[in-house]
């Protein structure tokens, strides 16, 4: 018998961007044009994703053809040598040999762990008029031997639970005060701060210690946090994985025109950095003043969010409140549209507790809610 049509993909189709009604008080077109913008982007940012995965995947297959080849050449080698005493090729052989076995493991595992993050990509993929009709090309996986994957993988965390399990690690890099040892840890940890969550949490303490007043513990993490994105756009450049761009980003800092180039930028970030402060502590004070004449949230009417850069949007948590609003149930985004408490409050009651509680602290790491 054949197999049936798996209709379970059409279970999350997103309605178009100009059928949602809005409060009366929100701008109507500013609004459309915000969602669709911020939906456009995340599906950008997929389907780059899953083409350098794909791209990664196929030339780690690759690699391993070649090193497959080469176990092949030593085994024979041996074999034609076997009559040879010469006991230091024997041993230089056997290194050889273990070596390549143990990068085709590592090549393995990532190539395991590659599949996941695809698979998790289509599981969760949301339909949309503009995707509905499109014909996704179709691979093969050349087949590799079991590897257990971790079924969490730290890269499909959310921010909150990347802090609450790694907030310790990025800590202790932030306060690494030689180029060698930051290297050594990032060779050690790169897969985790060497993604967006961390980059992300190094922003945010930069600017916190700014804040309070904690100039050379700022200048500190600017450095650390330059470190990374440095690292980061590399591989971008190289269309590469972070962590290939490690050992050759350090090896540049060797070379006095590159390191002065970097130091030039992390000064370049200090100052955004003190100049954003600066704002911040003005936003802060507007909000405790109208938390003071009764107000709990402050909304600065005729600002586009679209229009602020995302490092600048994001909430206390490290959470982009235009992802967060468009992810919440319609019933959650009409009360905050129109600002009415009692609404958000009927919307929490109608939801799964799990649910209502998941939502509502998404809304306060990105800074849709004040939770004080």
């Amino acid at each position: 018998m054949s197999k049936g049509f798996d209709y379970s993909k059409w279970d999350n189709i997103e309605l178009s961007d100009d059928e949602d009604d809005v409060h009366p008080n929100i701008d109507r077109e500013s609004w459309f044009r915000m969602k669709h913008r911020s939906r456009v982007e995340r599906e950008d940012h997929e389907d780059k994703d899953k083409k350098r995965i794909t791209g990664e995947m196929d030339k780690a297959n690759q690699r391993i053809k070649m090193l497959e080849r080469d176990l092949k050449k030593i085994s024979k080698r041996k074999l034609d040598d076997d009559s040879d005493d010469d006991d230091d090729d024997d041993d230089d052989d056997l290194d050889d040999t273990e070596a390549i076995k143990i990068e085709i493991e590592e090549l393995r595992q990532q190539i395991s762990q590659r599949q996941v993050t695809l698979d998790e990509y289509e599981k969760n993929k949301t339909w949309n008029v503009d995707n509905m009709s499109e014909i996704v090309e179709e691979r093969t996986m050349s087949n590799t031997d079991p590897t257990e994957v971790d079924s969490d993988p730290n890269f499909l965390y959310t921010y909150h639970e990347f802090t609450e399990k790694y907030a310790n690690l990025c800590e202790k890099f932030m306060f690494l005060t030689n180029f060698e040892e930051s290297k050594d840890f990032l060779l050690k940890h790169g897969t985790i701060l060497l993604q967006e969550h961390a980059a992300n949490y190094l922003l945010l303490a930069t600017l916190e210690d700014e804040m309070n007043d904690k100039h050379d513990e700022m200048k500190q993490r600017a450095k650390q946090s330059q470190l990374v994105t440095n690292i980061a756009e590399l591989a971008q450049s190289w269309n590469t994985h972070p962590g290939n761009s490690i050992i050759p980003f350090f090896n540049r800092l060797e070379q006095r025109e590159f390191l002065e180039g970097f130091l030039s930028g992390v000064n370049v970030f200090i100052e955004k950095i003190q100049k954003r402060a600066v704002v911040k502590r003005k936003e802060m004070d507007a909000q405790r003043e109208e938390q003071e004449q009764g107000g709990s949230r402050v909304k600065k009417e005729g600002v586009d969010l679209t229009d602020i850069p995302k490092e600048e949007r994001l909430g206390p948590g490290g959470l982009d409140p235009l992802e967060v609003i468009e992810s919440l149930p319609q019933s959650m985004q009409d009360a905050f549209e129109s600002r009415d408490t009692d609404n958000l409050r009927a919307a929490l009651r109608n939801m799964d507790p799990k649910d209502a509680e998941y939502h509502m602290k998404r809304c306060v790491d990105s800074g849709l809610w004040n939770a004080e």
